[in-house]
């Protein structure tokens, strides 16, 4: 049977929610992008009402999301994982999530254990997204303990399915990046992370391993998420983690997969920038070979490599090789409503893909308004702007209502503390 639905269009009382089917998934729950502008238009038709009723029909929508995500239908749960990502992405949804997050935490966590592929997947991104918008406390570490299990037990398990093995991956990074306050759990976190992607180190006979791009992936996105962690390491574990891995990590830079080489790359150049902070003077016995072999790969012109992987390649090494080699960085600004933040480190560089990864085009959004964001960031409380800019930035009124409470809230409880169990460790 079809469910019904029953819902005021002046945006009154809603009916009740009742279970999607297979036959109305596509209509309902799957159009979440297209309901979610729809829902912004309304705001700009009616002034303060249509505030009112955009809010209420957001809201209605996310209940939909979370009640679905437990249908027996895996299209409609898909469904209602993409819509929550959609919107948590793309808002400031801390009120609305909060009172709620144990109920879509145990969504996540039954989709990750029973669901298959995609949908695992899902549950890991939403995961992430959950945390991004709780910040750091009790809250996000809630929803942690549950999950971060579940994470290292499919992350290890070579029986599990590879896409939701790579997910995994790169969504206990970032988890772990924004919610564990215990220095000795972060590390035992990269140890997961390093037992993955040493086996694409060279073996010490001096052959490289036979592994499929699936498997290499996997690899890589270990790699990008231990770095990701290493940027809150004291630094006496950088100290050691600089022993241990700047030798072996030039060899990924001859691996087949150009993902690999980046990220190989990029982590290079992040640890000779962690370990000459600490010690200007550091010093690396194969610094020649390396430079060598990163100027072979900021100018390769192999004939056998698809020309866009060689151009991201060169562009990409072009960078790493000024930072091993001249100490320079290139510097990157970010501009977002009338702010603009400048990425002037790789440390930045790397927190600042890693957040980008999860929530996309709603990056400037964050930025402009996420309070937990804005404080790994160090970019204060979010800036109470006049209505005149604001009207001039294109969006809609109900945006804008939305920025100026989180703007004003921000402000009345001055909150500055948000890596306030790891700021001393990172400054080491």
């Amino acid at each position: 049977m079809p469910r019904s639905r029953k819902r005021s269009s002046r945006g009154g009382p809603h009916g009740a929610v009742q279970p999607f089917s297979d036959e109305d998934a596509s209509i309902e729950t799957l159009s979440h992008c297209s309901s979610f502008s729809d829902a912004m238009s309304v705001a700009d038709e009616g002034g303060e009402t249509g505030e009112e009723t955009a809010q209420e029909d957001l809201q209605y929508k996310l209940n939909v999301f979370i009640d679905s995500a437990v249908d027996k239908s895996a299209k409609t749960r898909q469904g209602a994982l993409d819509g929550l990502k959609a919107a948590m992405a793309t808002r400031i949804l801390y009120e609305f999530i909060s009172d709620r997050r144990m109920t879509i935490t145990d969504s996540i966590e039954r989709c990750l254990k029973k669901g298959k592929g995609q949908e695992q997947c899902a549950a890991a991104s939403l995961a992430c997204l959950l945390c991004i918008q709780l910040g750091s406390g009790v809250e996000s570490e809630e929803v942690f303990k549950t999950l971060k299990p579940i994470f290292k037990n499919i992350l290890l398990d070579g029986a599990a399915n590879i896409q939701t093995r790579q997910a995994c991956a790169t969504s206990l990074g970032l988890c772990t990046l924004v919610v564990e306050d215990d220095i000795l759990d972060v590390y035992a976190t990269m140890e997961s992370f390093e037992s993955l992607f040493m086996r694409s180190y060279v073996k010490e006979d001096g052959s490289r391993p036979s592994l499929n791009p699936q498997t290499t992936l996997l690899h890589t996105n270990a790699l990008l998420s231990w770095a990701l962690l290493l940027t809150i390491c004291t630094g006496s574990q950088v100290k050691a983690v600089t022993r241990k891995h700047l030798p072996k990590l030039p060899r990924l830079l001859e691996n087949d997969d150009v993902n690999m080489r980046i990220a190989a790359g990029e982590t290079i150049a992040l640890l000779f920038e962690l370990a000459r902070d600490m010690d200007p003077a550091f010093e690396y016995d194969d610094w020649e070979p390396l430079c060598d072999k990163l100027n072979s790969l900021a100018t390769d012109c192999n004939k056998h490599r698809a020309k866009t992987d060689k151009r991201k390649q060169r562009s990409v090494f072009r960078d790493v090789l000024k930072a091993v080699e001249e100490r320079d960085f290139q510097t990157e600004t970010i501009r977002f409503s009338t702010e603009r933040m400048t990425i002037d480190s790789w440390v930045r560089k790397r927190t600042y893909d890693a957040f980008r990864e999860f929530v996309g085009s709603g990056m400037n959004y964050h930025l402009q308004a996420n309070e937990f964001i804005r404080g790994v960031f160090e970019l204060g409380p979010p800036v109470l702007v006049d209505t005149a800019t604001l009207k001039s930035m294109k969006i809609s009124r109900f945006e804008r209502h939305l920025y100026n409470a989180a703007a004003f809230k921000a402000r009345t409880k001055a909150r500055n503390k948000f890596r306030d169990k790891r700021v001393d460790v990172g400054e080491f």
